[in-house]
């Protein structure tokens, strides 16, 4: 028996609202709640993704260790091409760093610079 059910992911960031729009379009789920400092996105579910404001947020710089990924998404994709130009088109940027040794997975960067990635199905 579980002790706890997963509730949310909360990534900080500079602009919760625009990192808010940025996963909602990539997920197709809607933004539920809208403060100042925190911004929730979900399809229904319990589960949940939020952003919260942190002004001083410096990203990670992954690979590099001295501010590694913290955390990141794997997101599950039909199609890596089709789905690499959407989320680039939202503001993502590609990350210079493809450790995937058969492209089964692309690690991008979402708008407040944290380390997402689509993968393949």
């Amino acid at each position: 028996m579980a002790i706890a059910r997963m509730r949310s992911v909360v990534l900080d960031c500079q602009d919760p609202k625009r990192l808010a729009d940025f996963y909602s379009a990539i997920l197709g789920w809607a933004i539920t709640s809208i403060e100042d400092d925190w911004v929730v996105v979900t399809d229904g579910r319990p589960e949940r993704i939020c952003f919260q404001l942190v002004k001083d947020h410096q990203p990670p710089d992954w690979p590099h260790p001295d501010r590694p990924q913290q955390l990141h998404l794997d997101l599950t994709v039909d199609d890596l091409d089709q789905a690499e130009d959407e989320v680039l088109a939202l503001g993502a940027v590609k990350h210079r760093y493809q450790p995937s040794e058969n492209d089964s997975f692309r690690v991008f960067l979402d708008p407040a610079g944290h380390p997402f990635c689509l993968c393949a199905d």
